[in-house]
């Protein structure tokens, strides 16, 4: 008989922090790297003497949102660890 790998298990969880771990550690994974991927493209086009503030200012913003989402994750994730250890 095969076991869930340790991730798999751990999102089917009831618990409400594991839960919302699983879902804002990608989020915030793909908008940091979405924020830098905007910001290089910024730089391009400052290199090259084209508009650059807007792109600049928006990969900025995406990038501090992926940071936040990320630590929120983190958050959710010690609270998860920390009441299964209570258990």
């Amino acid at each position: 008989m095969s076991r869930l790998p340790v991730f798999a298990s751990s999102v089917a969880s009831s618990d409400p922090h594991v839960r919302a771990w699983a879902r804002l550690a990608p989020a915030g994974l793909v908008a940091v790297g979405f924020g830098a991927s905007l910001l290089g493209e910024a730089t391009l086009r400052k290199g090259r003497g084209e508009a650059y503030v807007l792109y600049g200012t928006v990969a900025l913003a995406v990038f501090n949102a992926g940071l936040c989402l990320f630590g929120d994750a983190v958050k959710h994730r010690a609270l998860a660890d920390r009441a299964a250890a209570a258990r």
